[in-house]
């Protein structure tokens, strides 16, 4: 998913993306990029909870206003 962000990026559309595996999002580099610290497979959270899936999708979203020169990753603070 990063490397397709970059592309866009360029093409001048913001992106934000929401990694569960900090390592491999460090060494992609994508544009914007929440992480969130769920198993694999659990991006927004714990199943059947849309409260807390609703906070990740608002956090990840409000990341689409900064301006990035360089990779941005910001920490989901729960």
């Amino acid at each position: 998913m990063g490397l397709i962000q970059s592309v866009i990026e360029k093409a001048g559309i913001p992106t934000v993306s929401v990694s569960v595996l900090r390592e491999v999002t460090q060494k992609v580099k994508p544009p914007r990029v929440l992480f969130v610290d769920y198993p694999l497979g659990y991006p927004l959270g714990e199943p059947h909870n849309p409260e807390l899936q609703k906070r990740i999708i608002r956090a990840a979203l409000a990341l689409l206003n900064r301006k990035v020169d360089e990779p941005l990753i910001v920490d989901f603070a729960g």
